[in-house]
């Protein structure tokens, strides 16, 4: 049985400012979406539309970070805790105190690639394409973040599994390192996948389909190692507040997938 290291959360302290690791995973996350996208304009078909630049990879980059910031904010404030906000409503802006949720931030990219689809006058569905294989390494540095916190933890494991793990404030009892199961599905794997797939010619509308479609799988799988929240624990079904809003990516990303495809056949 492991013990998760007791790793400061700060990085590095240079007066009264303090650097959190945390702070960095998030620099690490926008750093790698700047060089796969750049990568990402020799491929099919970007390479052969001239209106692709990279310029146009920075403002992406600009409007994604205020998405993922302002969604993954207000999104674990409507999800999460909406009668705590609703009651303590200068709370929403206390970000330092934690608390933001992934599907608040996709839907605050989404909202960001639509106003930059109608301002640069580009097909909605060909930017998320450009964009949806150069976000899971962004995630997958989001999980190196949470480990390093010693947050969102895993359920209790069999003391006999190899990697179960302590973590101090979860109690002496052995949990999965769900952490590091989320960085290497949602991160690595699907990036694996996505990249792949990305590389050969799609119909409009595909890739992105396929990145809903699998981050709904893996997030949903991951979930059953991971501890639920504890004001909300289990819900319907004994699924998680997490797995349920998994589910509409993985119908929606399927039933997308599927209409692009024959749409354009």
């Amino acid at each position: 049985m492991l013990i998760h290291p007791q790793i400061d959360p700060v990085a590095l302290q240079l007066g009264p400012l303090a650097i959190h690791w945390y702070g960095l995973t998030y620099l690490a996350a926008f750093g790698l979406f700047f060089v796969l996208a750049t990568r990402r304009l020799g491929h099919l078909p970007f390479k052969n539309l001239p209106q692709w630049q990279k310029q146009d990879i920075e403002d992406i980059l600009f409007l994604g970070v205020l998405g993922v910031i302002l969604g993954g904010r207000i999104g674990y404030c409507l999800f999460y805790k909406p009668a705590y906000y609703l009651a303590n409503p200068l709370e929403i802006f206390a970000v330092w105190q934690g608390g933001m949720s992934f599907h608040g931030g996709m839907l605050g990219v989404i909202a960001a690639m639509v106003w930059f689809a109608w301002s640069r006058q580009r097909p909605f569905l060909q930017v998320m394409d450009f964009v949806a294989p150069c976000v899971p390494t962004g995630l997958a540095a989001g999980r190196v973040g949470n480990f390093i916190n010693g947050e969102l933890w895993g359920r209790v494991a069999d003391p006999s599994l190899p990697w179960a793990m302590l973590f101090r404030g979860a109690g002496d009892v052995p949990r999965h390192p769900s952490q590091i199961y989320q960085f290497l599905m949602e991160g690595l794997l699907l990036f694996v996948l996505l990249w792949l797939y990305a590389r050969k010619p799609r119909q409009q509308g595909q890739v992105a389909s396929a990145f809903l479609f699998g981050y709904g799988v893996f997030r949903f799988v991951a979930e059953y190692f991971r501890e639920p929240d504890a004001h909300l624990g289990l819900l319907s079904l004994g699924m998680s507040m997490g797995q349920w809003l998994c589910v509409p990516m993985i119908a929606g990303g399927a039933l997308l997938w599927l209409w692009f495809g024959r749409r354009s056949a």
